[in-house]
């Protein structure tokens, strides 16, 4: 067990998340820290701490109870926190993230107790870099994970509540990527809101004005880029939850100039490619040689198309303009084609001709029937838009459909897993976004839906460019980590076995990927680390935070303490 100095003392010892052990301080450290009187006598050991946590959260009946005890807990000691939620990942990763932290953010000044990271507000703006540093003077700062709030979590817009999903997702990096929390920070950019329920509700603990937008907006933003990019250039910068505009105007601007990652674009295209990849291993075909639909064109369709394409065209060799003729993207008014009105600019290059279609408005059902895809994906969270027609269609023309209903929650899924095994006899390749139950082969035996959840990826592709240092995220270390992940499915040693590896295991298989990504780092010469790939996997072993609770002295004399949790 490592061995730490921390200079805090009695109620400040106690009080801070970072160092707090509450009732696992051993007798010389309850001496030491002038705690003896502080606690009650009983010394607990950290899985004793669990147990006992985990019987006060069951207490809680509904799942926002349960979100707003672990909250709670989070604030008052870091270590026992990711312990508990790391003993129960599958259970309580739902209840920190989605679904049920969108709740939360809704409700997000009704249920505030303490701030959760940094604000930075539009009218404060001249106070800025003050603000920045005196949130991370003295830190080591290597992931920054911030949202300006404006598409939550299939919510919408949740002006400053946009914390909770920085909060959340900085998390999960700790809980499944295995970043120390001490090196993390959350930010909201709080640039007001359009939310009418929010201006108009007396508690909004927000900026209560309407959207800022266009030059301001956007050199509001960069001076906030500028001053990660000054204060810690090597660290990794999150995008999330942003509107789709500025989603992927953000990452065009900043990608060649910072290691930036949006998850809502990348993260949702490289768990996609992965399952991809997986269930051509199983079809023994080549990207190259599908024909794919992605129906929903926000900017989850459109980075999975975009994420797909820049695969092909780096496995297959083939150039963009061919790759993209693999596509055909579909939302709510049918067809993208070059023939409708404002079409997003992003759009544009994979819009198709009205040609060889009998009518001018072409709906999914139609697509399907003309050119037969072999790979069907849904983004759009239309609720049934994958119809018992569509499915048998699809399936008329292709041996084992790739089918993958994306939308979260689950009761937004294009199609059941289960109605599309049955509607395709069994044939059926299927992952969802949300969990659900296996489904019943014609055989009788159990068919594992996979998730398809960016949590299986994101973490490690963080991590790797976090580990390597790198100067930027590149498309091609994304596949990296796409394609290790891919090598991972258990449907490569069985076919109608799940096509990614089980949620349960995600820390391991994020590990995996974070070594693929920094290898790539390393090959190509962005990482800003002076490393041989050989040794990429014990530098990554070295480098992983754990939820322990080291040794404490007392350092009189005043020493920055070290986080709680390394292995040294």
């Amino acid at each position: 067990m490592s061995t730490v100095k921390v200079a805090l003392h009695g109620d400040a010892i106690l009080t801070s998340p970072q160092f707090n052990k509450g009732t696992a301080f051993t007798e010389q450290e309850r001496r030491d820290f002038g705690l003896t009187g502080r606690l009650p006598w009983r010394i607990n050991s950290l899985e004793e701490q669990c147990a006992r946590a985990y019987d006060q959260l069951q207490s809680r009946e509904t799942d926002i109870r349960k979100n707003s005890f672990l909250q709670s807990l989070k604030d008052q000691n870091w270590v026992l926190y990711y312990a508990l939620i790391s003993s129960h990942l599958q259970e309580l990763t739902p209840i920190i993230y989605t679904p049920t932290e969108a709740e939360a953010i809704a409700n997000y000044s009704h249920l505030f107790r303490r701030s959760e990271g940094l604000y930075i507000t539009y009218p404060e703006e001249d106070s800025m870099e003050e603000s920045f540093l005196e949130q991370t003077r003295g830190r080591n700062i290597d992931l920054i994970v911030c949202s300006d709030a404006e598409a939550i979590l299939g919510i919408g817009d949740q002006g400053v509540g946009g914390i909770g999903i920085s909060s959340a997702k900085s998390a999960i990096y700790t809980l499944i990527g295995g970043i120390d929390p001490s090196k993390a920070i959350a930010v909201t950019i709080d640039v007001g809101t359009d939310n009418k329920g929010l201006l108009e509700d007396p508690l909004y603990v927000g900026w209560p004005n309407r959207r800022v937008r266009g030059e301001d907006y956007d050199r509001f933003v960069d001076k906030f880029v500028q001053l990660v990019r000054k204060y810690f250039p090597h660290s990794l910068l999150h995008f999330e939850d942003f509107g789709v505009t500025n989603a992927y105007t953000l990452l065009e601007r900043y990608r060649t100039t910072h290691a930036v990652f949006n998850d809502d674009i990348q993260g949702t295209g490289a768990v996609t490619l992965s399952c991809v990849m997986a269930a051509i291993g199983v079809t023994k075909t080549k990207l190259i040689d599908q024909r794919i639909i992605v129906y929903g064109a926000g900017s989850a369709g459109l980075g999975i198309a975009k994420q797909l394409r820049d695969a092909m065209v780096t496995a297959d060799g083939i150039s963009t303009e061919e790759a993209n003729t693999k596509f055909w993207l579909v939302d709510k008014h049918g067809l993208i084609t070059h023939s409708l009105p404002d079409v997003r600019e992003q759009l544009k290059e994979f819009a198709k001709d009205i040609d060889g279609f009998a009518e001018q408005e072409v709906g999914l059902l139609d697509v399907v029937k003309q050119i037969k895809p072999t790979v069907l994906i849904g983004c759009s969270t239309h609720a049934g838009g994958f119809t018992e027609d569509v499915i048998k269609s699809m399936a008329e023309n292709c041996d084992r459909p790739i089918i993958l209903p994306l939308s979260n929650p689950s009761k937004l899924v294009e199609v059941h897993p289960h109605d599309a095994n049955e509607w395709t006899n069994g044939k059926a390749l299927l992952a969802t976004g949300s969990p659900f139950p296996p489904a019943k082969m014609p055989s009788g035996k159990d068919y594992v839906i996979a998730e398809c959840n960016n949590a299986l990826i994101y973490p490690g592709l963080g991590f790797g460019a976090m580990l390597s240092q790198s100067r930027a995220v590149s498309d091609t270390m994304i596949i990296a980590g796409a394609q290790r992940l891919a090598s991972l499915s258990p449907a490569l040693k069985d076919p109608d076995d799940a096509l990614l590896p089980d949620f349960g295991d995600a820390p391991k298989v994020n590990f995996e990927v974070a070594v693929a990504v920094a290898e790539r780092a390393i090959e190509e010469g962005v990482a800003g680390v002076d490393w041989k790939k050989e040794e990429v996997r014990e530098k990554a072993k070295a480098k992983l935070w754990e939820p322990v609770y080291p040794n404490y002295e007392f350092d009189a004399a005043g020493e920055k303490g070290v986080h709680a949790g390394y292995k040294i």
